[in-house]
Parts: C-alpha cells; sequence; structure tokens
C-alpha cells in the first residue's frame, strides 16, 4: 500500500475514446472503445512492461460497456463480456479469432446499452441501459432470466453486489435495490445528480459500508444496503464515470475532471491528471493491485505502486509532460478575474492543504498555468496551460445562474414555449445533449440530433479533442482485426442552423437519403491487411499487386472529395470501381467486407458504379452473385442494400435502381426478411424510402409500373414496420409508406383493406413513443381519411 502510483505502460491502438476497461489478471487488460472495438493487451515482458494487443471483438456501433467472467470448467478462458449502442451483449472467448462467431448474443435492450457486471459468484451477468431497464442474463443459459423495472431513466450503472442482491443506479438519481428474481427491495435517495458509478466497498474500510455510488454531482458517497449512507468523498471537479475498489481497502475514481484520484479512508491520497478531456473508466489488477485507465484521448494506460513494474524513466517523464503541455479549458478552470492570481513565486513559498489541490498561476508572458498538489511528493506539478475557448467570441450568456458560451432555444412541439440548451465550448457536446434530455425528459432517441445540433451551431468547436458525440457527423470508426461496418445509420436531415424547429409535415418526402459516412482512412487499411494475409496463405495469385495497391490509394482523395460535394465522374474512381469489383468477385466472402464499404461509398460518389459493366453484368448483377443468401454473413448483405440506397444520389443510379427494381427487391426482401440486425433493417428501410421517392416523383408516378411496385414495397413495409423495434427503422418505414400513399386512392384503399395499415401504425406508435414517429403516423392517418 506504500508508494504513489507512476505510469506502467500507455497503450495505444483504439482510434476513439476508450470507454471501458477491466484488468482481470497481472497478464492481461481488456479495454472497450467508441472505435467498435474490444481489446486485449496482453503483457509480454514485465520490466518495462510490454503489451501486445488484439482485437476481441469488432462490433457495429460504439461499445460502451465490458465486464470478464474469470475461468470456469465450462470457459477455462473466461469470457469477455461488451455491450453499446447496437443494443446487443455480446460474450466472446478471449482465444477465438474474431471472425469465429460470439459464445452467445444476448438480445432485449431497445436502447444503449451503457452498463455490464458479472455477480461474483459467476452465475448471472446483469446488464443497464437507456432503455429505463436493467436485465439479468444466466451464464450458460444465456437468456434473460429478469428485467429490473421501474426506473425513470437511463440505467447507468449495476452492481451484481452478491449472488442475492443488485443495485442499479440510475439517470433519476435513484439507486434502487434488487433481488435476483427482478424483485424490487427499495430505493436509497440522497444522490443530487445522475448516479453513474458503483462499487463494493472493501470489508475492512473504516467507514463500514458495503458500496459506493459517484455521479454527475462529483461526490462519492458510501452506503449500508439499508440506504443509510456512512460517509462521502469530496474532491472531484466533474462527472465521476468510474468507481473500482482496491485489494489495499482503498478506493479509486475516474472523472470529467481529467483525473483519477485514489482514496485511503476518506482522504483523496494521490491524483492522477490525464492530457484528456474525460477519464472514462478505470479497474483495478486483484492480484496486485494495479489499475488501468481509459480516456478521451483514446488511450490506455497501466499504473503500479511496484517500482519493478513501472515504465521506463524516459516514459513517465513523457507521460509527465504531456499533462503538462494539455490544454485546460478557461471556462473549466473557473478563472474570475486572471489580473488577482499569483505568479511563479508562489508555488516556492505555498505548500498545497490537500492532495489535488488545484492553483491557477499567471506567468510572466501573461499566460495562465495550472497546477496540481501531490501530497506524496510535497511539490506543486504543472498540470496544463489554460487557454480561451476556441471560436468563442468571449461573450458570456447567462442562464440558470451561471454564464455560457451559448444558449439555445430548442423548439421541441407546437404551441409549447423552447427548452432552453446551455453549452460552453469546452463541454463534450455528447455529455451536454445527454443532460439536456434527462433534464426535461425527452427521449433518449433524439441524442444523436441534438449532439449533432450542438457541433453544427457552435461551427464544430471544441477544446483538444474532437467531437465526442455519436451524432450523423461522426465518422465511420473502424480499427484493425474483424472488419465490420460501422453504425452511421442516422442520416436525416440535418438539424436547422439556429433551432431544432419544431416539426412540419414531413410527407410527402422529396429528397433521396444516403449512408456515406467512413474512415477512409481504416478502410484501406483493412484491404492492405487483408491482401497481405492472402499473399502469406498462399493466394497470392488473386491478391493485389504494386499496381492496385497504388489505384486503391490514388482513389481515397477524390472519393473522400466527392462525398463532401457532388457526385462527379473522375478517372481514379472509375479506375477504384474495377479494383473493388475485382475484390469482390476475386476474394473469398470473409475478406470482401471492406471493399463492399467502399462499394457503398462510390455509389454515393460518382456514376461510375451505375455505368459498370463486366461482360454485360452490371453492379446490381455483381451484388446479386456475391452471397446475398449468405445469412451468416448479414453484414456483407447490409453494406451491398446500403450499396443500392446510395445509388439514388446520382442520376444514373436512378435509371439503374429503376431498370433493376424486380431484381432489387427480391434480392431484399428474401434475405432481410425477420433479421435482428439494426443496420441491415435501416438499410432496408432507407432503400424502401428512396424508391417511394423516386416512383412518387413527377416522372413515375403516371406509369403502370410505378403502382404495381409501389403495392410490393407497401407489403414489405408494413411488415418492417410492425416487426422492427429500431426506432430510426421504424420513423424510415413510416415516411416511406406516408409518401407511397402519394400515389393515389388505390395504393390508399389497398393500404387500408389488404395490408391494414391503421394496425399497423397503432403498433407504430406504442413500439416508438417519439414525438416525430407520433408526428408522421398523424400525417398518415389524415391521408387515409382523405
Amino acid at each position: 500500500m506504500s508508494g504513489e502510483y507512476k505510469l506502467a505502460a500507455s497503450l495505444e491502438g483504439h482510434e476513439d475514446d476508450v470507454r471501458g476497461v477491466v484488468f482481470p489478471h497481472p497478464s492481461f487488460v481488456l479495454s472497450a472503445s467508441r472505435d467498435t472495438t474490444v481489446r486485449l493487451w496482453k503483457l509480454l515482458s514485465q520490466n518495462p512492461p510490454k503489451y501486445d494487443c488484439s482485437i476481441s471483438s469488432h462490433g457495429s456501433a460504439f461499445i460502451n460497456a465490458i465486464t470478464y467472467l474469470p475461468p470456469t470448467s465450462h470457459f477455462p478462458d473466461g469470457l469477455i463480456i461488451s455491450g453499446g449502442k447496437d443494443t446487443i451483449i455480446e460474450v466472446r472467448q478471449p482465444g477465438k479469432p474474431t471472425e469465429d462467431n460470439a459464445e452467445a448474443l444476448l438480445l432485449g435492450h431497445s436502447h444503449n446499452i451503457c452498463a455490464l457486471d458479472v455477480s461474483p459468484d459467476g452465475d448471472f451477468v446483469i446488464s443497464g441501459s437507456w432503455d429505463g431497464s436493467a436485465r439479468l442474463w444466466r451464464i450458460g443459459k444465456w437468456e434473460c432470466d429478469a428485467v429490473l423495472e421501474g426506473h425513470e431513466g437511463s440505467v447507468w450503472t449495476v452492481l451484481a453486489y452478491d449472488r442475492k442482491t443488485i443495485i442499479t443506479g440510475c439517470a433519476d438519481k435513484v439507486i434502487r435495490v434488487f433481488d435476483t428474481r427482478g424483485k424490487f427491495s427499495h430505493a436509497i435517495k440522497g444522490s443530487t445528480d445522475v448516479v453513474r458509478a458503483l462499487c463494493r466497498v472493501p470489508p475492512n474500510h473504516p467507514s463500514g459500508a458495503d458500496f459506493a455510488s459517484a455521479g454527475n454531482d462529483g461526490v462519492i458517497r458510501l452506503w449500508k444496503l439499508d440506504g443509510r449512507q456512512v460517509g462521502e468523498f469530496i474532491g472531484h471537479e466533474n462527472f465521476i464515470y468510474s468507481l473500482v475498489s482496491l485489494p489495499s481497502g482503498e478506493l479509486a475514481s475516474s472523472s470529467e475532471d481529467r483525473t483519477v484520484r485514489i482514496w485511503r479512508g476518506s482522504e483523496c491520497i494521490q491524483t492522477i491528471t490525464h492530457p484528456a478531456i474525460s477519464v472514462w473508466g478505470v479497474a483495478a489488477c486483484a492480484e496486485n493491485g494495479d489499475i488501468v485507465s481509459g480516456a478521451s484521448d483514446r488511450k490506455v494506460r497501466v499504473f503500479s505502486r511496484a517500482k519493478d513494474r513501472q515504465a521506463e524513466p524516459e516514459a513517465i517523464q513523457a507521460f509527465e509532460d504531456d499533462v503538462k503541455s494539455s490544454s485546460i479549458p478557461q471556462q473549466a478552470a473557473g478563472i474570475p478575474n486572471k489580473e488577482q492570481l499569483p505568479g511563479p513565486d508562489f508555488l516556492q513559498s505555498k505548500s498545497g492543504t490537500k492532495e489535488g489541490q488545484v492553483q491557477m498561476i499567471q506567468e510572466a508572458d501573461g499566460s495562465v498555468s495550472a497546477h496540481q498538489w501531490s501530497q506524496g511528493s510535497q511539490s506543486w506539478m504543472n498540470v496544463g496551460t489554460v487557454v480561451d475557448a476556441v471560436g468563442s467570441s468571449g461573450k458570456k450568456t447567462s442562464y440558470a445562474g451561471k454564464d455560457y458560451d451559448y444558449v439555445f432555444d430548442v423548439d421541441i412541439e407546437d404551441g409549447k414555449p423552447p427548452l432552453k440548451l446551455p453549452y460552453n465550448l469546452s463541454q463534450n457536446p455528447y455529455e451536454a445533449a445527454t443532460t439536456f434530455i434527462q433534464n426535461n425528459e425527452l427521449p433518449i432517441s433524439y441524442l444523436d440530433q441534438v449532439a449533432a445540433f450542438i457541433t453544427s451551431n457552435t461551427q464544430g468547436a471544441t477544446i483538444g479533442q474532437p467531437s465526442q458525440g455519436p451524432g450523423p457527423s461522426a465518422s465511420d470508426p473502424w480499427g484493425a482485426g474483424a472488419y465490420r461496418p460501422g453504425d452511421n445509420a442516422n442520416t436525416s436531415a440535418p438539424p436547422p442552423s439556429q433551432s431544432m424547429a419544431s416539426r412540419p409535415k414531413v410527407l410527402p418526402q422529396t429528397t433521396y437519403l444516403s449512408i456515406k459516412t467512413a474512415n477512409l482512412r481504416t478502410v484501406r487499411k483493412k484491404i492492405e491487411e487483408l491482401n497481405t494475409q492472402l499473399t502469406s496463405e498462399g493466394s497470392k495469385g488473386i491478391s493485389l499487386d504494386e499496381k492496385l495497391l497504388s489505384d486503391l490509394e490514388g482513389m481515397m482523395k477524390p472519393l473522400e472529395a466527392n462525398l463532401a460535394s457532388t457526385p462527379t465522374s473522375n478517372s481514379a474512381l472509375t479506375i477504384g470501381v474495377t479494383l473493388v469489383v475485382y475484390i469482390l468477385t476475386s476474394w473469398p466472402p470473409s475478406h470482401r467486407l471492406p471493399a463492399l464499404d467502399l462499394l457503398r461509398l462510390l455509389a454515393a460518389a460518382t456514376p461510375a458504379v451505375a455505368e459498370f459493366r463486366s461482360d454485360s453484368a452490371n453492379i446490381v448483377d455483381i451484388l446479386a452473385s456475391g452471397g446475398f443468401e449468405d445469412k451468416d454473413r448479414e453484414n456483407n448483405i447490409m453494406l451491398s442494400v446500403r450499396a443500392f440506397g446510395n445509388l439514388f444520389e446520382t442520376q444514373q443510379g436512378r435509371n439503374l435502381a429503376d431498370n433493376e427494381f424486380e431484381k432489387v427487391h427480391g434480392l431484399v426482401k428474401s434475405t432481410s426478411a425477420g433479421t435482428a440486425n439494426r443496420n441491415l433493417t435501416i438499410a432496408v428501410a432507407t432503400l424502401y424510402l428512396n424508391y417511394a421517392v423516386l416512383l412518387t416523383s413527377s416522372t413515375h408516378s403516371a406509369l403502370p409500373s410505378s403502382l404495381d411496385r409501389g403495392l410490393a414495397l407497401l407489403d414489405d413495409l408494413t411488415t418492417l414496420i410492425s416487426s422492427a423495434v429500431d426506432s430510426e427503422a421504424v420513423y424510415r418505414g413510416l415516411v416511406a409508406v406516408g409518401t407511397l400513399l402519394g400515389l393515389g386512392e388505390e395504393v390508399q384503399e389497398a393500404a387500408k383493406e389488404i395490408y391494414d395499415l391503421p394496425a399497423t401504425l397503432g403498433k407504430a406508435e406504442k413500439a416508438v413513443k417519439e414525438p416525430r414517429t407520433k408526428g408522421v403516423v398523424g400525417e398518415i392517418r389524415a391521408i387515409l381519411k382523405g
């Protein structure tokens, strides 16, 4: 228990925020990230510590939560359990390749999964979600045994306290205690804001507490199971995201204030400042007491008290220099008047009064630096330079007694006054959006739109890091390893420039939708990795040579430019289409996913995709022969459907989609029925919506074929809307149906009498309780009434 924690290793590889970390054994660390991956970091050598990274899982959206089942007789390597925005909990054995099937996929939550824990006896997993529920899943049985209900907000954190007791922390500020049958026991109130973290308190803790909680109010509270508060720790200056019990009997916490803090008794004994905006997670190794953190700068860091497990002095110094050179937004620093700040002499003449105390210093050049007191070294440590907000005019707007860079008016409903959305440029847009939604009791499905609205209306200005919200402007963050598509389906019209305006009528839809965000660098990197793999496996005959690899690189810049502007013909992109088709027709299905993603983007960027011909086969023929019947590779199918949808971005593409309607519709109808793949369902709804826009356009609506095609789509769409659980898929399906009703009375009568559209509308309203869904359902009902 002696000594301070110092850096042992800085692990780089993730391409977006590291949201969750686990430290199951001294020999390895697990991390989960918004880059859609779970990574396994194996210790290769001890002194100095060196780690090898491998991809354990590659999902389709942000992964926010991770936990680990220790080895059992059935699972000698243990199990990695992760979940996130795609609402799926994936259970995977650590040693299995990512291309292999997962041990189990747990389905039941309807929104983002943000919390996971395993019971101490290894009997069950508990999960928490934005859908306002926690769920208990029996290990091995892999079914939901109980739903823990009664929460009035997102369940941000869960704790499997023992084999009989489950504790949840919620956005409604309440801690709830349940038994493992899902029966509610009692509520614990006392937190003044969202509860984000829970952990057991070590049995030898002087407070005698059973567990601890923390959250948005920055206070760690200690509780007995019966609800009595027996202590609290105050020291963090912002949201607390994570808590963990250390084998030494201490606690560790991580926060939006850039720090991990170590608590002994009721005192903070060490503050570890990170060169990042948010330290999302902290975990401890029960065997040796080392800790690991995950942060918004995309890094995983291991810290140790044992000198023989610490990094070399140069690496420790480099970490401290990174902290020293990091920027602190002036708003976060809370400086009333920098002219009243002491100069550098203060640091030599005055000692701090407690661990983690921050003192602002006015330097000789007029700049302001932040220094943090370390009790261990009895010295002030430079932890960054205070900077003005990027893009800020310096003017502040007052709201609720505080000053903000912006206070937006947000119109949510006709006839009601706008809601106020306060925002500082130092804030994470994603967290600001979450707070706004919770404070105003809005559907969590608004999160993407609100986050994108903030980013759009602040010209993307953020401090130190890019926007970390999962809005529509976010790129497709794919990393190395098994290559699966990112969850970039939210491509509805961007929010207005000054407010999220009260919803005007949306029917009929007259513009085409596309899904074209991506991280082109990582797409290219994955193709190159797979190409190398083919060569090493003895398949050099079908691998790309230097000329083709050069063509691949040459298409990236024009592709990126065209995606951001107007689709045009370009020789590099035309060559790129030929290259992608070669991969799709030559490489094995397991290697085609990145090429399918490139084709999806090319379809939106250039008419060359629609114009391509090979032995009279067009791109629809090529995709049709490429594995639509392979239900085990639904992500391949999903990207093919996205490519069909993106064809509508060019006139040549619309012509091809029109001429090949029967073939495209047949392929999509036969492969998407009954799918649980959220991204595939949204891709189908988007494609059908684009066909609805085409069929109801002035050049098509009078054609006899438009009526028959419209009825065929109406049949599929009513089935999709009735069975889909994803709000975006339901909404797009409803807009497509409402647009198709513009084909005339015959379609409207068929909708009522043959396809029972009124019943479908009722199901949609019941399943998706969102104002936008209610609005479009109302418009459809008005059309049906005539």
